[in-house]
């Protein structure tokens, strides 16, 4: 009884097998079929190949979310020259609770405004070697360019005086929006906010330079860099303070920013290894069996009528 039950439930299973196999005397192999055969798994092993090179690579996503950081402090880098003796000018920064933020991380640093004709040969001739250099062509140029690197020649010094300001360094300002500006004169505190102190001032062709700055929170994640940043838009302004045509203000270059409480979300992503697998299941897959069910009935399996 036991080895009847077994061979029905054998029998059984025999009948609910979906792919039944051709016995190998019904069937004749053909010069054409190994042909396309060959062609077949060569279409698979190319894209295969170039399916693996798609999941070696990588893609940026972005997402934008509420910026709920509102206690650190935005780190901002200076870096100007203007065309006025340090003595003469003054650099802070107001923002919209009116606090004046300290300018201690500022340098003003005694320069010249425009290079002198020698400093204007040897900066064009550096811009026409490094222009030669980048294009590296043998190990020779390698060298090359590693050997002249240590003799240029110096930079000519000027010998006129030094009729402009560089301010450089870096403030820490609140994540409100806020107003970085250089004015004639020194700040000086107020009750009502803040004045910069000057004498002795031409009202003579003035001009306000403004800067509308946006800035847009960042949080970059890739395999090789993770960071906190901020991406900016600027749109420039200027007009030419005259008072008696109406044209109302303060000389000097005034940058207003404005932090975004938005910030964008920028991450690299890849491709999972389960994914990678089941589309190289289907390219396989399914190039083999369109292919057994539609070209190898034909030119691969030839069916004996004979008995």
């Amino acid at each position: 009884m036991r080895r009847l039950n077994k061979k029905k439930a054998l029998t059984l299973v025999k009948e609910l097998d979906a792919f039944p196999k051709v016995p190998d005397s019904y069937v004749e192999a053909t010069a054409s079929g190994g042909t396309v055969s060959v062609l077949a798994f060569s279409v698979m092993a190319v894209l295969a190949f170039l399916e693996f090179f798609v999941y070696r690579n990588t893609w940026v996503s972005y997402e934008y979310e509420v910026d709920k950081d509102f206690s650190s402090k935005l780190k901002i880098n200076v870096d100007i020259t203007v065309a006025m003796r340090c003595q003469y000018i003054g650099a802070d920064v107001l923002d919209l609770a009116e606090t004046m933020v300290s300018s201690d991380g500022l340098t003003y640093e005694p320069v010249n405004f425009e290079p002198s004709p020698q400093q204007r040969i040897w900066h064009m001739t550096l811009q026409h070697i490094q222009e030669r250099l980048r294009v590296e062509h043998s190990l020779q140029d390698v060298f090359f360019k590693s050997a002249i690197k240590g003799d240029l020649p110096p930079l000519p010094e000027r010998s006129s005086s030094l009729n402009a300001c560089r301010i450089h360094g870096h403030l820490y300002v609140n994540k409100v929006a806020g107003n970085f500006h250089i004015t004639v004169g020194k700040s000086i505190p107020h009750p009502r906010g803040h004045a910069h102190l000057a004498a002795l001032v031409s009202h003579d062709a003035n001009h306000m330079f403004q800067y509308f700055i946006t800035i847009v929170p960042t949080k970059l994640n890739t395999y090789k860099v993770s960071a906190d940043t901020h991406q900016y838009s600027v749109t420039e302004r200027e007009r030419v303070i005259n008072h008696a045509a109406g044209s109302h203000g303060v000389s000097g270059i005034f940058m207003k920013y404005d932090i975004s409480s938005l910030m964008v979300k920028v991450t690299e992503q890849h491709m999972p290894l389960w994914q990678f697998l089941v589309r190289l299941c289907g390219i396989i897959g399914g190039i083999f069996s369109t292919t057994v069910e539609t070209i190898f009935p034909l030119s691969y399996y030839l069916p004996i009528m004979t008995l």
